[in-house]
């Protein structure tokens, strides 16, 4: 399976802080890659990094073979990579349908074609078609983040902490939904919640004080009790 992402040991320094001292990962075409670590471990960042909302002060950010690390944003969007941020990134005062028309790039019929799959996934956005983003619930305004991310033709989603805050209802329909992008895209997932991170990844990476410390099959993980508990918190 080819390598689509691949971080070399980034460090990234948000202010005086230095937060990212040493990440790297690989992502493969066509699997869920999960980041896992306990809160202020560098995760979040490490999108982030990816981005280039914080961008790294050293080390590589290599996509499709080509070296991104310091591009501004949105010639990283442009690039194919989708980002759901932590806190949903949607407009409140647009309306759903205002929300997906201003994600897209381009309005061709493979647009079409996926704003049509993304809404069949999530019904409740076809439902509150007109009602503004911000008047919507926790859960449909995380459909609505992913839902903008899809839309457009990206090879990479990257999705931070999806099941934050949901109902345990509401985070089942979210995996069930990421599994189903799964065979239309790669995705790389920041998840606090291990029930949800081990059903859904296929690979994990372990982030601990700004440092990659463990990677492997996520079926490795769910048996090893020990790592869970020293890295995760998980008794």
């Amino acid at each position: 399976m080819s390598t689509l992402l691949k971080v070399e040991n980034i460090e990234t320094y948000i202010g005086q802080y230095h937060i990212l001292q040493g990440v790297s990962f690989e992502v493969k075409k066509g699997e869920v890659t999960v980041l896992l670590g306990r809160n202020g471990a560098g995760k979040t960042t490490s999108l982030r990094s990816i981005m280039g909302l914080t961008p790294p002060s050293s080390g590589k950010i290599i996509y499709k073979g080509e070296e991104i690390q310091g591009l501004p944003t949105f010639k990283t969007a442009d690039k194919g990579i989708g980002y759901v941020p932590e806190d949903q990134g949607i407009f409140g005062d647009l309306t759903v349908e205002e929300n997906m028309k201003v994600a897209m790039r381009k309005q061709d019929v493979e647009t079409k074609d996926r704003m049509n799959w993304i809404i069949d996934l999530f019904p409740d956005l076809k439902k509150f078609w007109k009602k503004a983003g911000g008047n919507l619930s926790g859960g449909q305004k995380q459909m609505l983040s992913i839902a903008r991310a899809y839309l457009n033709d990206n090879d990479l989603i990257l999705i931070d902490e999806p099941s934050k805050g949901l109902a345990p209802i509401v985070v089942e329909k979210v995996m069930e939904s990421i599994v189903e992008m799964k065979e239309r895209t790669t995705i790389l997932l920041v998840e606090q919640n291990f029930i949800m991170a081990s059903k859904i990844g296929d690979r994990f990476y372990i982030i601990d004080d700004g440092k990659t410390v463990h990677d492997g099959q996520m079926e490795m993980l769910v048996k090893d009790d020990d790592m869970k508990k020293k890295y995760l918190g998980i008794a």
